[in-house]
């Protein structure tokens, strides 16, 4: 058997399980998503008075293209941790704007519908 041949089985055998393994963890990933999000409507929206008690981000690097023409962007997504009268903890997707608006310290009502930040008035 040609060894150059022989590869090429391997390649045309390979090649289909992986293109369903990503396919099929792109489908997971956007049921889990719509999942997340019929849970969040389904919840009623919940004012507590709270405390904002730590706030972080995290920044996603995306690289598009060929090495000719190379895209380089990043996306940051912003949480807020809030703590309740109870002692209990909760962080929370913020979008970029409220991140901004909120200091450590911040104590006011936070407003909340399953695991979706609705607002944080002082």
């Amino acid at each position: 058997m040609d060894p150059f041949f022989g590869g090429f089985n391997i390649m045309f055998s390979l090649f289909p399980i992986m293109f369903f393994m990503v396919f099929g963890l792109i489908i997971f990933t956007i049921a889990k998503g719509i999942k997340q999000n019929m849970y969040n409507n389904k919840q009623p929206i919940i004012p507590v008075q709270a405390k904002v008690v730590a706030k972080r981000y995290d920044v996603s690097h995306h690289h598009n293209g060929t090495n000719d023409n190379m895209h380089h962007s990043s996306s940051t997504t912003y949480y807020v941790t809030f703590e309740m009268t109870n002692s209990e903890r909760m962080e929370l997707q913020v979008p970029a704007g409220e991140s901004g608006m909120l200091v450590e310290g911040d104590e006011g009502t936070l407003q909340f519908q399953g695991t979706r930040f609705i607002s944080f008035t002082r």
